[in-house]
């Protein structure tokens, strides 16, 4: 029998009857092999085209923590270079969800203050991460958006960003951009919410930096908002379960970092639907 390398929940299910039937053994005694397959996560990298890290190079590269916490949620980090976008549906049709991590800037649509700097993605980046998107809605399958992550879940509802809070929003908290660094502020949730049933509360603490974040979640819906009104996490009301968070779960313990990451996992070794 040839070996498997990735089983989703749906063929699953059908090896399990396969194996039990095809040994002579028990249904029981299948699951509890594939009871050890975890649900996979890709995870895009970042693309460096503007030699940061070598001149005349261009280098793929992201923070071990995500696949770390992925791993430590109990599922399988799956990295996904970026290529053409055309692979797109090839490479979400072998993972169980998608995480899209934080990255750089979106470019501004105007002119801002000329002290205000932008460390903008890259387009092709941009686009492959477009084209994943795109094709795990397509094939039903989670979506999970940090940062950069959830504001590209924004655009792509047709919602729109605030590209530098301390500009664009009046009293706006110290997020964590520029040279500030982390910061920790509270973040409201709306009741009866997904994220509300996946962290157990309708106010939590989170971390923060960043000083782009969405203003208008398009055809998604807000969940959590800090108490200047910047939007903290957004959500599907229905179709494809995707979600996406301002703060990073990956470097936060407790129910907003490693619960909310369990959750994703879970949700995603459910199967589409």
């Amino acid at each position: 029998m040839r070996p498997l390398l990735a089983i989703d929940s749906q063929r699953g299910a059908r090896l399990a009857g396969c194996i039990g039937r095809r040994r002579g053994g028990s249904e029981p005694g299948a699951l509890r092999i594939l009871a050890r397959v975890r649900a996979s996560i890709g995870i895009p990298l970042c693309l460096d085209a503007r030699g940061r890290w070598r001149r005349g190079r261009d280098y793929l590269y992201i923070d071990r923590a995500y696949a770390r916490s992925i791993e430590a949620a109990g599922g399988l980090a799956v990295h996904l270079p970026v290529q053409d976008g055309a692979s797109a549906p090839e490479l979400v049709a072998r993972v169980d969800g998608l995480l899209l991590p934080g990255g750089d800037d979106f470019a501004p649509e105007r002119d801002y203050p000329a002290d205000v700097a932008f460390d903008l993605a890259d387009e092709v980046q941009i686009g492959f991460d477009r084209a994943l998107l795109a094709a795990a809605l397509d094939a039903d399958k989670p979506v999970l958006g940090i940062c950069y992550g959830m504001q590209l879940l924004a655009l792509a509802a047709g919602g729109a960003l605030h590209h530098h809070l301390p500009t664009d929003v009046a009293d706006a908290l110290d997020h964590g951009s520029g040279d500030s660094g982390t910061r920790r502020h509270a973040i409201e949730i709306a009741p009866g919410s997904r994220l509300a049933g996946w962290l157990g509360a309708n106010e939590i603490e989170v971390n923060s930096r960043h000083h782009q974040a969405v203003s208008d979640a398009g055809r998604l819906r807000v969940v959590a908002r800090a108490a200047d009104g910047v939007i903290e996490a957004i959500e599907s009301a229905d179709g494809t379960p995707s979600t996406g968070v301002q703060w990073h779960p990956e470097a936060l313990a407790g129910p907003a970092g490693e619960g909310l990451l369990r959750h994703f996992v879970a949700q995603a070794a459910s199967g589409p639907g």
